[in-house]
């Protein structure tokens, strides 16, 4: 069982669905004013995104061990790893960390969805979380 909060995964959850439905930038030269280019740039996916660098941020804060437990996580909801393998997961996981952790989980297509299922796996959700915040 992950010893990282709900809320710090569910949080993370709710940052990377933002980013998952951006797309690839299709006019890098548009002007800075989101009204004069019909709000086109909204679901791009710049480099300099602040959700992309708020959810890196928050992922750097969280100490070695919660960031291990959450690459596991999304281990177990990928299907890497089933629940009853925790221990292995969290094994392989601390055998890998190293500083670009979040880079690494914010490359996985499907982050957000593989964090979800991870939970669900320990009988988690972030029901209660949605509803918090």
């Amino acid at each position: 069982m992950p010893d990282i909060s709900t809320d710090k995964v569910c949080y993370i959850i709710s940052k990377a669905r933002m980013f998952d439905v951006k797309e690839e930038v299709t006019n890098p030269r548009s002007g800075s004013n989101a009204t004069d280019e019909d709000m086109r740039d909204i679901l791009e996916d710049f480099a300099d995104d602040p959700t992309y660098q708020e959810v890196v941020e928050f992922i750097r804060a969280l100490d070695e061990d919660e960031q291990i437990e959450l690459v596991a996580l999304a281990w177990v909801g990928r299907g890497t790893f089933d629940a009853e393998d925790w221990d292995e997961a969290v094994e392989t996981a601390a055998g890998e960390h190293n500083a670009r952790t979040a880079e690494y989980l914010l490359g996985l297509p499907l982050l957000a969805d593989y964090l979800e299922e991870g939970l669900d796996a320990f009988g988690e959700s972030c029901t209660e979380f949605g509803e918090r915040h």
